[in-house]
C-alpha cells in the first residue's frame, strides 16, 4: 500500500464514509490536533521517568486514535464500524488521577510549567489537549459529534497535569510557583 494518494494534492480529503471536505475544515482541524497531540505524547512516553507512565501514556496514545477517528466518522452509519470514545475511558482517567493525586503533594499554589524533560513535554502536551478540546467544543457548535469526546480531553489535560507533577515529584525537581 502506497502512502500517498495524490487525491489531496487539490486540498480536498475524504472523512470515512467518503465525503469530501476542505483541509481547513474544522473537522479535519480538530482531529489533526488530535494527531498533534498524540504526537507530542509519543515524544513524552520517551521522557519520562516512571515505567508505569510510560504505560499510561502508550494507552492515552491508544485512545486518542479512537478519538480520532470517532471524529473522523460524522455519523453511525459509516461503512465500517467506528470506535467511540466511551463513558468507561474518562472513568478510567479519574482513577488515574485519583492514584497519582494520592501520591503527590495537595497543590497549594499556581504552579510554573517546567521542571524534568518529561514534565515540560506533558505540560506541553495538556496545552495541546485544551486546544483539542476547544476546536471540539467549536466543532459541536456546528456539528453532531460524540460529545463524550470534549469530556475525554478535559479529563486528559487535568490527567497530563498531574502526571507532569508526578513525574518532578519521583524526582525531587522541584515545582516552581507562580509569584504575584
Amino acid at each position: 500500500m502506497k502512502v500517498y494518494t495524490k487525491t489531496g494534492d487539490g486540498g480536498m480529503t475524504s472523512l470515512f464514509g467518503g465525503k469530501r471536505v476542505s483541509k481547513n475544515d474544522l473537522r479535519l482541524e480538530t482531529y489533526g490536533t488530535i494527531d498533534e497531540l498524540n504526537a507530542v505524547i509519543g515524544l513524552a512516553v520517551v521522557k519520562v521517568e516512571s515505567e508505569k507512565s510510560k504505560e499510561l501514556l502508550i494507552k492515552i496514545q491508544n485512545d486518542l486514535f479512537v478519538a480520532g477517528s470517532d471524529l473522523a466518522a460524522p455519523n453511525e452509519n459509516a461503512k465500517y464500524p467506528i470506535p467511540r470514545i466511551k463513558k468507561e475511558m474518562v472513568e478510567f482517567l479519574e482513577e488515574q488521577i485519583d492514584e497519582i493525586d494520592s501520591q503527590i503533594p495537595q497543590l497549594k499554589n499556581f504552579i510554573l510549567p517546567g521542571g524534568t524533560e518529561g514534565a515540560s513535554v506533558l505540560n506541553i502536551a495538556r496545552t495541546i489537549c485544551r486546544r483539542a478540546e476547544r476546536k471540539t467544543v467549536a466543532l459541536k457548535e456546528i456539528e453532531k459529534i460524540n460529545e463524550m469526546v470534549i469530556v475525554y480531553l478535559n479529563r486528559l489535560s487535568d490527567f497530563l497535569f498531574e502526571l507532569a507533577r508526578f513525574e518532578n515529584f519521583i524526582t525531587n525537581t522541584p515545582e516552581r510557583n507562580w509569584q504575584k
